[in-house]
């Protein structure tokens, strides 16, 4: 009897010890979930831009209901990513191509297998109606306005690198004069006339757009530059108040104003084609798609 009791002593023993050893490997295994490591949170830009509503819509299509989009700027997201960057720290912010931060830090899109964020995009150039026929010349050198991913970068990286927007679009003005005669073929010089282009303050497009108005200045025109909200934007080409933008994200992110907005303006097609929208992490996150946030 004695020896049967002890040989259960034993066995439970050996049973505690093993499920003590499980519940530390199971934990060590887990550790912090992406989750817990960056408390839940998604930093976010503008809250009217188009990219904070695919990134609702990405948050809804997955099931993850106990995050946050936080809602700032585009400065604000990429201070915050730069502050975790350097510190090795994790976070997922709301990203998109063609930005200089996939130059300055290594990073990574979440893959999206339910396509919450659509197909890639491409920046179109739109202005009012009338402009054509109010100024032609200047029309036509916005409308043949065109450039690469890597050309903006250039602009891109030269402002975060510390020059003002308007010297860098200069500087790469000066650098590619064969690209601008591209934009300026057929068009004559202007006499001081007034052209107002409306852009949203992504990176992307105060690059874009101090370019472009570069070039119009150099071609005789008084340009003034005007930064506003997305849905400002649309609102000023449709009545009239801005002349033209080379902002326009299609045809998800700004869907609903070309909607709304439709036959109150013209689109001249795209400006630039390559962009990317998504979720975007440094890659020394072990996070490869919005599933794994779940």
């Amino acid at each position: 009897m004695k020896k049967w009791i002890l040989m259960l002593l034993a066995a439970l023993l050996t049973m505690g010890l093993v499920a003590c050893g499980s519940d530390k490997t199971s934990s060590d295994a887990k550790g912090k979930t992406v989750g817990d490591s960056v408390n839940y949170k998604i930093i976010g830009i503008d809250p009217g831009a188009g990219l904070m509503k695919a990134s609702a819509k990405a948050i809804k299509d997955y099931g993850l209901d106990d995050w946050t989009l936080v809602e700032g700027s585009s400065a604000a997201m990429t201070a915050a990513l730069k502050k975790a960057y350097d510190k090795k720290e994790p976070i997922i912010v709301t990203g998109w191509t063609p930005h200089w931060m996939f130059a300055k830090f290594d990073l990574k899109y979440l893959e999206d297998p339910k396509g919450s964020f659509g197909k890639d995009e491409t920046i179109h150039t739109i202005a009012r109606n009338g402009l054509e026929k109010d100024l032609p010349e200047a029309f036509k050198v916005i409308d043949q306005f065109h450039w690469t991913p890597d050309d903006m970068g250039v602009v891109m990286n030269g402002i975060e690198d510390g020059d003002q927007p308007e010297d860098a679009a200069a500087k790469w003005v000066k650098d590619n004069a064969d690209k601008v005669a591209e934009w300026t073929k057929g068009a004559k010089k202007g006499s001081g006339e007034k052209v107002t282009l409306g852009y949203v303050a992504w990176d992307s497009e105060i690059a874009s757009t101090n370019v472009l108005g570069k070039v119009l200045t150099d071609m005789g025109y008084k340009v003034t530059l005007r930064q506003v909200e997305a849905g400002p934007m649309w609102t000023g080409i449709a009545d009239g108040s801005l002349d033209a933008s080379v902002a326009a994200w299609l045809p998800s992110t700004h869907a609903d104003y070309y909607k709304k907005y439709k036959g109150k303006f013209q689109d001249l097609g795209e400006n630039l084609a390559g962009t990317k929208l998504g979720l975007v992490v440094p890659t020394y996150m072990d996070v490869n798609s919005i599933e794994d946030l779940k």
